[in-house]
């Protein structure tokens, strides 16, 4: 039997429709002993766990004081949290207080600058 190289197989593979791509690794789990999505999922799967662990952190956005125009501060929490007018001045006269909790990093940076460009003052923990 002439041996394939790998640019072959990838070609053989390519005709194949998933039910003999199934059957092919199939047969490759009972002759090998191993599971080949296993073996090329490996690298990803490590890859992956570092993304995580490197990854965002979630933080709590705090509104610290509203500043001197607390109007255009009361429209952006409206705006980002969907409260109503009522509600958005509560929050806003409670300062300070979480705006959004459990936020990633990067969407809070970008909450947080939208309320500093309204006159707020605002910390991220």
């Amino acid at each position: 039997m002439a041996k394939l190289n790998a640019k072959d197989f990838i070609e053989a593979l390519k005709e194949m429709n998933i039910l003999e791509i199934k059957a092919l690794i199939d047969a490759m789990k009972e002759e090998f002993g191993i599971d080949p999505t296993a073996v090329a999922a490996g690298p990803a799967v490590a890859a992956a766990e570092e993304a995580v662990d490197e990854g965002p952190k979630e933080v709590n956005i705090m509104l610290m004081d509203s500043g001197e125009s607390k109007v255009k501060v009361i429209k952006v929490i409206r705006e980002l949290t969907g409260l109503g007018l009522i509600e958005a001045k509560k929050l806003v006269d409670s300062a300070p207080v979480a705006v959004k909790e459990k936020v990633k990093e990067n969407e809070a940076k970008e909450i947080a600058d939208k309320l500093v460009e309204a006159g707020a003052k605002v910390e991220l923990k």
